[in-house]
């Protein structure tokens, strides 16, 4: 799932004896059209270079640092066409197609791909369009930016290559393909588990106050000095956190029935480390659980959802199985010879390679089966960590992913952003209200254009909280609803289409659909419904909230055959939210609730899983969860920060 390459600043101080284009450009790439379109490179100081293209031809030379550029005139959509640059070396890029280039970016709901979404080996068979390109950006991290990226190739849609495609990408140019045939270039800068602070530049956060004093701890320093402030660090913490020293060698008994974990903390499982104690934490941690049976006659099977990312499970001392893999399913065999009558023992080791980490998934998959009857394992695991993972992570500190998958980009042209992350930021969701603007405004500003800015919030999924415990899930959404008031932006709702047990719901198609809705109506003068009733305002009428919402559409409706409205909680001056009674009236929502009789509030979908919401316009778009009032929320005080010592 992760991979962690320690990159160098590419081309400084080296001299070149050849031209170079940037990785970017490639044979079977998408160009963008109707704009001027830069080319950029490298050669010798002072070297003449030209750069020819369909009907163009431009010169420019290298300068005192060797870097050179070029701007082609603007080009309708169309194609193939080849590519030349000439200096002391002549470069040829071919299959090279004028149309609209998408940045798609974000953590792992943008990173999924084709092949792992639903209906896959239909979807793959069919993806014959030839005009649909993809790249892949390699994970890279850099402590500062990067000139360029390690080559990578351009590939052509075809069911031999989509597989490994961006799914909610290819969806969305799958639609806008046949709607508007015309070329699309897909930019895939995607990480699974990234936070939103990694993809924002150190000059972005140090344009706004909520940051500035963070972004002023983060050392000048390279990779490998990095890497030594943040092992020190974590060592800190983990020790703090198990009263014990880090011992590798004390760990390798950890598997076996009598090692006294009596003073070893305990997290929640299935959930992964990086919302509980261990934090941002990469590396090996055993986990320990007790279970008893009243008979060993039989073999029994363990069940786990997932684990993130390898395993070595035991029980009672002995091996049972291993499997890599973030996201598979671990089904094991416990042989009755291994078992013991009364208490038995579950140790499993598992390697954390970066993001999330731990066992994650259905709490009720976790479980142990004996013949027909189940044992729950859900609940709370000793744990003790074995070691740090000696690499540098995405998340260690900011910046680290615009520096080495962002910055090498720029200043090439595209036509928007297409977005899917936060997942990884729930917990300092009231945060996100300033960091997700800033992540726009500050890629704006390096490109020195508005350009479209499209993403796609939170899907239903189970979570902790709710209105009166705090919900970060729905918080996070809300502050993503509230980025809608920047320009040029678009939102996607998905609680309808989202999975409550799996926080990868494979339904990319419905995704990637809404978000061409957008682009085709703002960007293409097609005339589409492409978002759901938001609300506008409430009027309250004795024990009665009457709502109103934007667009409607062509009306209200909700899927209950007998018009009920699931998903709504008011609340008194008392600030405890109950469940309302909700129908549907002159196209607009009536609230209320026998407990409570003076109403003052309203909340719709403030809950993780919100798949019970059933308010959508005609057209099939669901309500935008909110709320009515501005009462203090749970995330309000948690704020980002850099470990450094």
């Amino acid at each position: 799932m992760k991979i962690f390459i320690l990159v160098v600043l590419f081309f400084s101080n080296e001299i070149y004896a050849e031209v170079k284009l940037a990785s970017i450009f490639a044979d079977n790439m998408v160009l963008q059209r109707d704009v001027k379109i830069p080319i950029w490179g490298w050669a010798a100081v002072n070297e003449h270079i030209t750069v020819q293209f369909h009907n163009q031809s431009k010169s420019t030379k290298a300068d005192h640092n060797g870097k050179w550029i070029v701007y082609l005139d603007k080009e309708n959509a169309g194609g193939p066409f080849v590519l030349t640059v000439k200096g002391k070396n002549t470069i040829q890029i071919k299959n090279i197609l004028v149309g609209e280039v998408w940045i798609c970016s974000g953590q792992s709901n943008m990173e999924w791909t084709v092949g792992q979404a639903e209906n896959a080996t239909e979807e793959i068979a069919s993806a014959n369009f030839s005009t649909i390109r993809h790249i892949k950006m390699p994970k890279e991290v850099n402590s500062q930016p990067n000139s360029d990226f390690k080559t990578t190739p351009w590939e052509v849609c075809s069911p031999q290559t989509v597989e490994n495609f961006t799914a909610v990408g290819y969806f969305f140019a799958k639609e806008l393909t046949q709607e508007v045939a015309i070329p699309i270039g897909l930019i895939n800068a995607s990480w699974g588990g990234t936070n939103i602070e990694t993809w924002i530049s150190k000059q972005g956060f140090e344009s706004e106050a909520e940051f500035r004093e963070m972004i002023q701890t983060m050392p000048k320093i390279n990779l490998d000095s990095l890497l030594k402030l943040k092992i020190e660090s974590a060592e800190k913490q983990i020790e703090s956190i198990q009263n014990a020293k880090l011992d590798s060698k004390k760990a390798a008994s950890f598997n076996l029935v009598d090692v006294n974990d009596s003073t070893w903390p305990e997290m929640q499982q299935p959930g992964i480390w990086e919302t509980q104690q261990l934090g941002n934490f990469d590396g090996v941690v055993w986990l320990r659980k007790q279970f008893i049976l009243e008979n060993t006659t039989n073999a029994i099977v363990l069940e786990i959802p997932a684990i993130d990312d390898n395993d070595i499970t035991y029980v009672n001392g002995i091996k049972i199985g291993q499997t890599n893999g973030w996201d598979k399913k671990r089904t094991y065999q416990i042989p009755a010879e291994i078992l013991k009558t009364g208490q038995n023992t579950i140790a499993i080791r598992i390697e954390d390679n970066g993001g999330g980490g731990g066992i994650h998934g259905d709490e009720n998959e976790l479980k142990l089966t004996v013949q027909n009857k189940e044992i729950p394992l859900a609940g709370k695991w000793k744990f003790q960590v074995e070691s740090i993972k000696n690499s540098i992570n995405e998340n260690d500190f900011p910046s680290l992913c615009y520096n080495a998958m962002i910055h090498p980009l720029i200043p090439f042209a595209f036509k928007g952003v297409l977005w899917y992350q936060g997942e990884s930021n729930a917990a300092r969701a009231y945060q996100y209200r300033k960091a997700f603007p800033l992540l726009i405004h500050d890629w704006r500003q390096k490109w020195q254009t508005d350009f479209p800015f499209y993403f796609v919030q939170l899907a239903t999924f189970t979570t902790a909280g709710n209105s009166n415990q705090g919900c970060d899930w729905a918080e996070l959404r809300e502050a993503q609803t509230q980025t809608l008031a920047l320009k040029n932006t678009g939102m996607v709702v998905t609680t309808d289409i989202g999975d409550p047990t799996d926080i990868h719901p494979k339904n990319k198609q419905t995704v990637g659909k809404r978000l061409s809705n957008i682009a085709l109506h703002h960007l293409h003068q097609k005339n589409k419904i492409h978002n759901g009733p938001t609300f506008q305002s409430f009027q309250k009428n004795e024990n009665q909230l009457i709502i109103t919402f934007q667009n409607t559409g062509k009306g209200l409706t909700t899927t209950n055959d007998y018009g009920f409205v699931n998903g709504f909680e008011i609340a008194g001056q008392d600030q405890h939210f109950h469940t309302a009674k909700a129908y549907i009236k002159n196209n607009k929502i009536i609230v209320s609730s026998d407990k409570v009789p003076n109403p003052v509030a309203v909340r719709f979908g403030w809950i993780g899983d919100a798949s019970h919401c059933n308010l959508f316009n005609i057209e099939g778009f669901p309500a935008v969860p909110f709320r009515s009032d501005d009462w203090k929320i749970s995330t309000e005080t948690v704020k980002y920060t850099i470990s450094t010592h």
